[in-house]
C-alpha cells in the first residue's frame, strides 16, 4: 500500500544534535514510519525535498496562547514560523483552572478579558482545546497566580495554610488530568508576595506527579543572582525538573552578567535537572509595570486601555506631550502593555548559544502591536544567529527548539525525527530564510517556510494555512527526573 506523505532527497537535521544527512522520510497516519533510501516507494502525496531542510516541528516552549489555541485555533503567528507544539500557561499565568467574573488581575490580563477565564478545571480547559482543534499540539502548564486568584481575596500578603492546601488541591487535579506542570511569576505584583513556604507546597506536588517547574524569577535585575538561588532551592525541595523562563540580565546596570548568571546554571545542573528557554531579541513585552519604569532604556507602550490613542509611542514621548515625569505617565496609562528594550545583545547572544537553552518565544498574541518574536522568534535563531553569524551550528539551533524541548516537557515521541516518532515536521529553504517581523511592523510571516506538517497532516505551505486542523492537547503522560542536566556536548 502507498505511504500517506513521502518527503524525497531532504536534508534531515533529527534533533538529536547529530549532522545533517540526506534521506527521504515516509508517513502514515500521523507517524514516521520510514527513513533512508525509499526510491521503491510510493505515496499518495510526495514532496521533492531537494535543496530543502527537513527538521522536527519546532517547540515553543513559552508562550501566553493559552485562550487563542481557543479563540484563533488557526494560529498562524506560530504555524507560519514552523511552530508545531506550544507550551501554554507561563510566568505563573493560565487560562485554568479559573473562572473570573470582575477586573482581570495583572498579568492574567495579557491572556484576555473576563469572558476568556471560562475553565474551571483543567479538564474543562482539555476539552476546549479538543473541540476547536487547533493547527498545533498544545501543552499546558497551571500558573501560580492564576491559582491565587482563585482562592485569595487579595494578592499583596502570602496565602494562608487553607489556602495553600486549596491551591494545592486544584493543581493535584490538574497535574493527574494531564498538565504537564507549573508556573510562576513571582516578579509580578500579584504573586510577589509569595514566600518560600507557599511556593515549596506547590512544587512539592508537581515534583510528585513528575511534572516540570517554570519560573519567571523573582527579580531579572541587579537581584538575578539570588532570584536563581532561590529557584534552584525550590525545584530541589519539591525534586522537580526545573525551567528558568526568558533567562537574560535586564537593566543597563545589569549588563555584562550573563557568564555569572551562566555559570550558577551550569553549577545547579551538576545535582539537579536546570534548563532556561530564550528569546532572540534584546527588548522584552509584558504589561507596563512601574518597577521597570526607567529613563536608562527606551520604553514603548503598546496599548493603553484608558489611554488607548497615546499606543505606538515611546513613554519618553508621552510624558513630554503630559508634561508628566516619566512614572506619573505610566501610572496615568495603567493598565498598559509596554516593550522594554532592556537586555545587551553580548548577554543575550551568551544565553541563546548557552547548551542549557531552549528557545521559547514569549509573544503576546492579544497585544494590539506586539512585540516582533510573537512571528519571527524561531527563523531569527536559525537564519540570523546560525546561518548569518555562525553564533551556533544548525542542528545545535535545531536541537534548542526541538528535541531538547520535548524532553525537558516530557513531549513523548516529539521532537526528533525517527521511525515511530509523530510527523510534526517542518521543510524550509535555508537560503530564503528570514524572519520579517520588526519593531514597527510586526505581524508579518516569515519567508523560506515551505511547509509544516502536524501529526502527519500538511497544515502550512507556501505561505498559507491549509485545513484540516490537526493539533491536538499533550497531556502529561511520563515522569519528568530531577536528575542532573545532560550538558550536550
Amino acid at each position: 500500500m502507498p505511504h500517506d506523505l513521502l518527503i524525497r532527497g531532504a536534508s534531515v537535521i533529527d534533533g538529536t544534535g547529530r549532522e545533517p544527512f540526506i534521506a527521504d522520510v515516509a508517513i502514515e497516519g500521523d507517524r514516521i514510519v520510514a527513513i533512508g533510501d525509499l526510491d521503491d516507494a510510493d505515496a499518495r502525496e510526495t514532496v521533492d525535498a531537494t535543496g530543502l531542510i527537513l527538521t522536527p516541528g519546532f517547540i515553543d516552549v513559552h508562550t501566553h496562547d493559552d485562550t487563542n489555541v481557543i479563540r484563533t485555533p488557526q494560529m498562524l503567528p506560530k504555524l507560519s514560523q514552523g511552530v508545531t507544539t506550544v507550551v501554554v500557561g507561563n510566568c505563573g499565568i493560565s487560562a485554568s483552572p479559573v473562572r473570573l467574573a470582575g477586573e482581570v488581575p495583572d498579568p492574567m490580563n495579557l491572556l484576555g478579558r473576563a469572558e476568556d477565564f471560562r475553565y474551571p478545571t483543567f479538564a474543562a480547559y482539555a476539552e476546549a482545546i479538543e473541540q476547536a482543534q487547533p493547527s498545533v499540539n498544545v501543552a499546558a502548564l497551571i500558573g501560580h497566580t492564576s491559582l491565587r486568584s482563585q482562592v485569595m481575596d487579595r494578592f499583596d500578603r502570602a496565602a494562608s495554610d487553607d489556602e495553600i492546601a486549596a491551591m494545592r488541591e486544584q493543581l493535584e487535579t490538574a497535574l493527574a488530568e494531564g498538565a504537564v506542570g507549573m508556573s510562576s511569576g513571582l516578579a509580578y505584583r500579584n504573586a510577589y508576595h509569595a514566600p518560600t513556604a507557599e511556593m515549596n507546597a506547590l512544587v512539592e506536588a508537581v515534583g510528585r506527579a513528575g511534572g516540570v517547574y517554570t519560573t519567571h524569577l523573582r527579580d531579572e535585575f541587579a537581584g538575578l543572582p539570588e532570584a536563581m538561588d532561590e529557584a534552584f532551592a525550590t525545584a530541589a525541595h519539591g525534586q522537580a525538573p526545573l525551567v528558568i523562563s526568558h533567562l537574560k540580565c535586564a537593566g543597563a546596570g545589569n549588563w555584562g552578567n550573563a557568564p555569572r548568571a551562566l555559570a550558577k546554571l551550569d553549577d545547579a545542573a551538576l545535582s539537579h535537572g536546570v534548563h532556561c528557554d530564550c528569546y532572540p531579541y534584546t527588548a522584552g513585552s509584558s504589561t507596563l509595570d512601574l518597577g521597570q519604569v526607567t529613563d536608562e532604556i527606551d520604553i514603548f507602550i503598546t496599548w493603553s486601555d484608558p489611554h488607548p490613542a497615546m499606543a505606538r509611542q515611546s513613554l519618553k514621548t508621552i510624558a513630554e506631550q503630559w508634561k508628566l515625569s516619566l512614572m506619573d505617565a505610566a501610572r496615568r496609562l495603567q493598565p498598559a502593555g509596554a516593550v522594554y528594550h532592556n537586555m545587551s545583545e553580548a548577554d543575550m547572544r551568551l544565553v541563546l548559544s548557552h547548551p542549557l537553552s531552549m528557545i521559547g518565544s514569549d509573544g503576546l498574541p492579544n497585544d494590539p502591536h506586539p512585540h516582533p518574536r510573537l512571528w519571527g522568534a524561531f527563523p531569527r535563531v536559525l537564519a540570523h544567529y546560525s546561518r548569518d553569524l555562525k553564533l551556533l551550528p544548525l542542528t545545535e539551533a535545531v536541537r534548542k527548539m526541538t528535541g531538547l524541548s520535548a524532553a525537558n516537557f516530557g513531549l513523548t515521541d516529539r521532537g526528533e525525527i525517527r521511525v515511530g516518532a509523530f510527523a510534526d515536521l517542518v521543510l524550509f529553504d535555508l537560503d530564503a530564510l528570514e524572519d520579517t517581523a520588526t519593531y514597527t511592523a510586526p505581524i508579518a510571516r516569515a519567508s523560506g517556510i515551505e511547509r509544516v506538517i502536524v501529526n502527519g497532516v500538511v497544515s502550512y505551505r507556501q505561505g498559507e494555512a491549509s485545513d484540516p486542523r490537526a493539533g491536538r492537547l499533550l497531556r502529561r503522560d511520563v515522569r519528568l527526573s530531577p536528575a542532573p542536566s545532560r550538558i550536550h556536548p
